[in-house]
């Protein structure tokens, strides 16, 4: 299935691209998200008319991220989470992508769960992590998260 891509998607390519995927990849997620639309004569002419608006948009979006990157760079001391824990350190239960945006906001930086991304999964002990926060595909900002448990 052959779509033009309406903002750069990664490991896809660009705004403007007309990339072949395959049909579910399409059809349930790339035109539900209004990330692309199906690559017709007619779509084309279409994207072609608001080129200039779309990449408008997508410059927009980058300065927002890139702000955002920012103010939480600004955060040098990173954020702390304090969560119960036994004697050595293990906590009772785990923190999770929503624990670390929760701790952002109150630092006074909007984050959204989903763009903090925890390859080895949810903190289990307590101790000092570097997190990379994803807020736009070109921007990727490391923040440090101290879990400190409580008896």
């Amino acid at each position: 299935m052959d779509v033009i891509l309406l903002e750069k998607v990664a490991h896809l390519g660009g705004l403007g691209d007309k990339v072949t995927v395959k049909s579910g990849f399409g059809r349930n997620f790339l035109i539900p998200q209004g990330k692309a639309v199906f690559a017709s004569a007619e779509n084309v002419k279409v994207f072609e008319e608001r080129r200039a608006e779309l990449e408008q948009q997508a410059a927009e979006k980058l300065a927002e991220a890139e702000a955002r990157k920012a103010s939480i760079e600004a955060l040098a001391d990173g954020v702390s989470i304090t969560h119960k824990a036994g004697d050595e350190g293990r906590l009772f239960g785990s923190v999770g992508t929503t624990d670390i945006a929760q701790a952002c906001a109150d630092a006074g930086v909007e984050v959204a769960k989903s763009e903090v991304r925890l390859p080895e999964g949810p903190f289990r002990v307590a101790g000092e992590y570097e997190v990379t926060l994803h807020l736009h595909t070109d921007v990727d900002v490391a923040l440090k998260v101290t879990v400190i448990g409580e008896e």
